[in-house]
């Protein structure tokens, strides 16, 4: 049986530096990961927000746009506070571990 694990993640990482996708530097600290997640989280949310004060106030030239940036908004929040949940959980369950 043949195992091609290692080139499939080198090919979908290949991918993901063409898609545009942000890069992380081997050398850059947890918390500068953590920090930019949270302030891209930030800059999505108050695009949401900016889309709808736009829909609410009648200056939006395109209303698609704005709901899916609204969508995208929340969609990134849910996620955030699922990966802090997730942390929150394996922290509890590191610290439930007997030494």
């Amino acid at each position: 049986m043949e195992i091609n694990a290692l080139s499939t993640l080198s090919n979908l990482a290949l991918n993901k530096a063409n898609t545009g996708a942000s890069q992380v530097n081997p050398s850059t600290s947890f918390d500068q990961i953590l920090k930019n997640a949270i302030e891209d989280v930030n800059k999505t949310q108050v695009q949401g927000y900016d889309a709808m004060r736009g829909i609410a106030t009648g200056e939006v030239p395109n209303l698609q746009e704005a709901v899916h940036q609204i969508a995208k908004a929340e969609s990134t929040l849910k996620l955030a506070l699922e990966v802090k949940n997730k942390a929150l959980g394996s922290y509890k369950e590191i610290m439930r571990m007997q030494v």
